[in-house]
């Protein structure tokens, strides 16, 4: 007879996250930090839903992570992000990896500080397991610093300043690690331009087609990639400064040039060719990239 899937459990506190993964008394109601090797004995194969951010890094990682046909290239710090409410599966097999550490924090701890604010900006909480950040020796003991001050922090007695500095050390790991992403946008130089690279084919191939397809959208330019819509955002963004969004529009727009330049459709015939289902938001996407209508850029090459 097979077995019943075993039931997703929602974790709403520090305290029952503790409870539910039979460690000892959390010290702080809001924020924690889990030593993976203390968790080895837990049920197999738990799902829960934490109502938590989630920072993680995995230590000592068994075999070679792939992007694409690459190997990543820093293996040492495998460090993920994940954004409150989504499911996440606890394997506790007798071989699996137990070096590392879990941080997390529930967003009432920082709902009082800008950083409430600012939080929603760093993309990698939305990126994919396999899009992981792969820190160096160096990026790894700045990270470890930093979480050592927040464990301090928590392991000692609270007082009028102890969450103003547990935040701000939050708020400066997360501005390493958007640095440390951007770096690894740049160091591994060929998975990127090989993304890149099929990016702009999947784009240029849209557009070709002259069959009045529905505007590619980033979910759907993402799926075909295999990669997570704001991990492609933020590595297009800091290989070329724009974000997929933009690079969309961008070859729309080159698209709509050529057919007004080179054919006598009309304006609506060219807006339904490109995709859009009101030809007035292709002319106000046109004004607003080229400071000119469709009709006006056309009568300029007459």
């Amino acid at each position: 007879m097979k077995d019943t899937e075993q039931p997703i459990k929602k974790i709403l506190s520090v305290k029952e996250l503790h409870a539910s993964m039979g460690l000892p008394s959390a010290l702080n109601p809001l924020i924690t930090i889990i030593d993976h090797a203390q968790t080895q004995n837990q049920a197999k194969h738990q799902k829960m839903i934490l109502d938590f951010y989630n920072i993680t890094i995995k230590k000592g990682f068994k075999g070679k992570l792939r992007y694409g046909k690459n190997h990543y290239d820093f293996d040492d710090g495998t460090m993920s992000f994940i954004a409150p409410n989504q499911v996440i599966s606890v394997d506790a097999d007798e071989d699996r990896n137990t070096e590392g550490w879990s941080l997390l924090f529930h967003p009432d701890l920082i709902r009082q500080y800008p950083l409430i604010k600012t939080i929603g900006n760093y993309g990698f909480f939305s990126y994919s397991v396999n899009e992981a950040l792969h820190l160096s020796d160096h990026e790894e003991r700045t990270i470890e610093a930093i979480v050592l001050n927040i464990k301090k922090e928590i392991n000692s007695r609270l007082d009028n300043f102890s969450q103003d500095v547990i935040v701000s050390n939050l708020d400066l790991l997360l501005s390493y690690c958007n640095r440390f992403y951007n770096r690894q946008f740049i160091t591994r130089k060929m998975a990127t331009t090989d993304l890149l690279a099929s990016f702009e084919r999947i784009l240029d191939k849209h557009f070709s087609d002259t069959s009045n397809l529905p505007l590619p959208t980033v979910e759907k330019l993402a799926f075909e990639l295999n990669v997570s819509s704001s991990y492609l955002s933020d590595m297009l963004r800091g290989l070329t400064g724009q974000n997929t969004q933009q690079h969309i529009h961008d070859k729309l727009i080159e698209k709509a040039k050529e057919i007004l330049t080179t054919t006598d459709l009309t304006v609506s015939e060219i807006a339904y060719q490109l995709g859009f289902e009101y030809p007035q938001s292709f002319s106000k996407l046109f004004k607003r990239k080229t400071k000119l209508t469709p009709l006006e850029f056309r009568t300029s090459f007459n």
